[in-house]
């Protein structure tokens, strides 16, 4: 969590990778960003350039909650919740075809893939 957003925090450390050079398989602005970035209506160019200056987290929270279109936090709750229940059959097609592939590639193989975040928490091994 940054800014009381889910994938906030994940976006802005591929962000920080991606200006590092050091971003291996991960990629800023990628479908799962664009969740954050299109429903705070954040730019993602924009977002780039303040993580560009060096901006510890606490700074880049504030600067997403100064930017971010969505003010009202049961807003941000509910979207927030909703990302969590999503099943990969809920999500838009582009994702779908993203994790037929990555999951079998990056997922052990006696490991269930229920919701969306399932395959990060299985990948980062918090499950």
């Amino acid at each position: 969590m940054l800014a009381c957003y889910v994938i906030a925090a994940r976006t802005l450390d591929k962000c920080r990778a991606v200006l590092a050079g050091t971003a291996g398989e991960y990629h800023f602005n990628c479908p799962l960003d664009h969740q954050f970035l299109g429903f705070t209506g954040i730019d993602a160019e924009q977002f780039k350039a303040f993580v560009a200056t060096g901006a510890p987290d606490a700074e880049v929270a504030t600067w997403i909650e100064q930017n971010s279109k969505i003010k009202e936090r049961p807003e941000i709750v509910a979207w927030n919740n909703k990302l969590r229940a999503t099943r990969p059959c809920d999500m838009p097609i582009e994702l779908q075809q993203f994790l037929e592939d990555y999951i079998p590639k990056f997922i052990p193989k006696n490991r269930p893939v229920y919701v969306w975040f399932d395959v990060y928490d299985l990948e980062e091994r918090r499950i």
